[in-house]
C-alpha cells in the first residue's frame, strides 16, 4: 500500500471517530431530553390528577347545593300550598 492510500484512509477512519464521537454527545444530550420530558410528563399526569380529584369534588358539593335548593323549593311550594288553602 503506498504512503498516499494509508494518509487517505488515516483521514477516513479520523473522520469516522470524530463522527461517532459527536454522534455520542448528540445521543447523550438526547438521552437527557428524554428523561427531563418523561419527568415533566409525570409531573403533568400527577397535576392532571389532583385537577380531576379537584374537579370531582366540587361537582359532588355543587350537586349536593343542588339538592338542597330543590328540597328548599319543594318545602316552599308545600307551604304556599297549605296556606293557600287555610285561607279559604
Amino acid at each position: 500500500m503506498s504512503l498516499e492510500k494509508m494518509e487517505a484512509l488515516e483521514v477516513r477512519v479520523k473522520r469516522l471517530v470524530d463522527m461517532v464521537q459527536h454522534l455520542k454527545d448528540a445521543n447523550n444530550g438526547l438521552q437527557q431530553d428524554l428523561e427531563q420530558a418523561q419527568q415533566r410528563l409525570v409531573q403533568q399526569e400527577s397535576l392532571s390528577q389532583d385537577w380531576e380529584e379537584e374537579r370531582t369534588h366540587i361537582r359532588t358539593r355543587i350537586e349536593k347545593v343542588l339538592d338542597d335548593l330543590h328540597f328548599l323549593e319543594a318545602q316552599e311550594t308545600e307551604l304556599q300550598e297549605v296556606t293557600s288553602d287555610e285561607s279559604y
